[in-house]
């Protein structure tokens, strides 16, 4: 078994076979996580995980990138075209009640991102200080439901440590991490996982995944999005097997046991 520890099955790209696609996971052995970024999609998450009594589980909370700041227009990387993001303010109410639903494991995805930022640097510190705001919040609320955190951290690794550092009994993943070595290790430092997928195909880890330890180590896909490599462009949780591939050929060692190693940490972080 492999657990895809960060999926989007609950997005726009599965809406017409999200049920397809999670069959075919469950058939082969993977199960997954689906991980909200605003209210409707964890909302959605939840309802999809309600339909299987094993392998499918939620995470709620509010992406940085979907935060009501009017400070900031998000374009294509390759079209540079205006892409219109819902904007969202946190309601901490809202989402408790959506977290202690039965399937739910997780608080995220939440975190810092500056990919996108304001050009006025005037309007720059407002723009971070309200994603440090929200992200705070959203951390008092896994304090509150003991629940662990899955965060999204793009630009922004430093301010992200800064912030953990307060916090005690920490507990949850650096989804997608791409920082360097000593960023992994501070992380590590502080009790928390590290989850890698396709874009470790794209961004050279290799020093990292060598390095860090086995027992922080979780496996995703992100999908539909960082295909690895021969997958089709829509990524699927099946696709988490090559991550598997490359990181079990980087560690020296099987599959077999990279998978059970990573799927035991999963469950223990999880509590799945």
């Amino acid at each position: 078994m492999i657990i895809d520890t960060h999926a989007h099955l609950n997005f726009n790209a599965f809406k017409k076979d999200a049920e397809k696609v999670i069959r075919r996971s469950l058939t082969n052995n993977i199960w997954m996580i689906n991980v909200g970024s605003q209210y409707d999609t964890s909302q959605r998450a939840i309802e999809i995980a309600k339909h299987y009594p094993e392998g499918v589980f939620a995470a709620v909370g509010l992406h940085p990138i979907h935060l009501e700041t009017s400070l900031v227009k998000i374009k294509d990387d390759k079209e540079e075209i205006e892409i219109k993001t819902k904007e969202e303010d946190f309601n901490y109410e809202k989402y408790k009640v959506l977290a202690q639903a039965e399937k739910v494991v997780a608080i995220g995805e939440v975190g810092l991102d500056y990919y996108w930022k304001p050009k006025s640097k005037n309007q720059l510190e407002p723009f971070k200080e309200k994603q440090k705001e929200i992200l705070t919040q959203q951390l008092e609320l896994a304090k509150e439901l003991n629940l662990p955190l899955i965060f999204h951290c793009r630009m922004a690794h430093r301010d992200l440590i800064e912030i953990l550092k307060k916090q005690k009994n920490i507990k949850g993943v650096i989804h997608c991490f791409t920082g360097n070595l000593d960023e992994a290790q501070e992380y590590i430092s502080l009790g928390l996982h590290l989850g890698f997928n396709g874009i470790i195909f794209k961004t050279n880890l290799d020093e990292v995944i060598k390095t860090m330890p086995l027992e922080k180590m979780l496996l995703e896909t992100d999908c539909p999005y960082l295909s690895p490599p021969g997958a089709p462009r829509r990524n699927e949780p099946i696709y988490v097997k090559q991550v598997a591939e490359k990181i079990a050929g980087l560690k020296s060692m099987q599959i077999e046991e990279l998978a059970k190693i990573t799927t035991q940490n999963a469950k223990k972080l999880f509590l799945i």
